[in-house]
């Protein structure tokens, strides 16, 4: 039975079948603070929500909280740089992009400044509403020109790129998996890479080309497919901007037929990369798209969420199973 009741903002769902990390992102940031005096971080009145409260504790100095005034968190990120300083900032996904996206984009990544944007509450991952929901975000960011734009799957990606973002230069907007966040990659054997694509499996009949946590549920869906004789394989997009193009190829060319699952609108995310990769290259593949509907969602928990708009492992091989048939 879905839970029917709707998470307050500081709690999180409960990780089923897989092992977990708690606040990855702080683990990483703390870890590169270490040997980064330059790393700073500011909040928009969120860092609660965020994992920021192991750094403001232990770098009151070098944390600021700018308050509910995320154009202004922008702003006094890109002027820290300018002083030499990599600005990482943490607020939800709607506010960063809708709210200070100009400031993105003009104070930021027009001049290429060491700003770092960790966007929490990505897609439907918030049971509170259209306000919250950042559903669209990825678009937005991805047409900013010198914009990095990242989706990790999970706990150890999430950390990994807190660790490594200090160092990547420009601007750069990255999904934030915050509190309880499963863990789906072995810390000791994958290495998240910005700008390649990670391939699981070496089934033919299917290919899931997935992003962010959406990435779990594909792993899930083509081990559901392959005990039911269906050959299936999963090409993680954790990087949305540069885009891994002849790595999608490569791995379109190996596969029958594609599925694009992404915690997204399907207008401008994965399944638009994906498909004019394809057609640019000539190279013609059978296609379903799963994303989120060109809509504002309603409240709810997100369970019932997720499950309503096709989110979840089992609607995913439904839908696939109606189209192979």
């Amino acid at each position: 039975m879905l839970k029917s009741q709707t998470l307050a903002m500081s709690e999180s769902e409960e990780i089923v079948g897989r092992p977990s990390v708690r606040a990855p992102f702080s683990l990483g940031m703390m870890k590169v603070a270490e040997t980064h005096p330059e790393l700073v971080l500011l909040t928009a009145d969120l860092g609660k929500y965020t994992d920021t409260a192991d750094f403001a504790a232990r770098y009151p100095k070098r944390f600021f909280n700018v308050g509910m005034a995320e154009q202004a968190m922008v702003m006094a990120a890109a002027g820290l740089s300018k002083m030499g300083k990599v600005a990482y900032c943490t607020t939800y996904g709607t506010f960063a992009t809708r709210r200070a996206y100009d400031f993105l984009a003009i104070s930021c990544a027009h001049s290429n400044e060491n700003v770092k944007m960790f966007a929490g509450n990505p897609g439907l991952t918030t049971g509170y509403g259209g306000t919250h929901q950042a559903t669209e975000d990825l678009a937005l960011m991805r047409s900013i020109p010198n914009m990095t734009v990242l989706d990790p799957c999970d706990a150890t990606e999430m950390q990994q790129i807190a660790e490594m973002s200090v160092d990547l230069p420009g601007s750069m907007y990255c999904r934030l998996l915050r509190a309880n966040v499963a863990q789906v990659f072995d810390p000791a054997t994958h290495r998240f890479q910005i700008g390649k694509g990670h391939r699981i499996g070496d089934g033919v009949d299917v290919g899931f080309v997935s992003t962010g946590f959406m990435t779990e549920r594909a792993i899930d869906a083509a081990e559901h497919f392959r005990q039911r004789g269906v050959s299936s394989s999963v090409f993680h997009c954790g990087t949305i901007k540069p885009f891994d193009v002849a790595g999608l190829l490569g791995f379109a060319e190996s596969v029958k037929r594609l599925v694009v699952v992404e915690n997204h609108v399907a207008i401008g995310g994965l399944a638009t990369l994906v498909i004019d990769a394809l057609q640019e290259a000539g190279l013609a593949r059978k296609l379903l798209k799963i994303a989120i509907p060109d809509q504002f969602i309603e409240c709810g928990s997100v369970p019932y969420l997720q499950d309503r708009y096709g989110l979840t492992t089992p609607r995913i091989c439904e839908r696939v199973a109606t189209w192979l048939a």
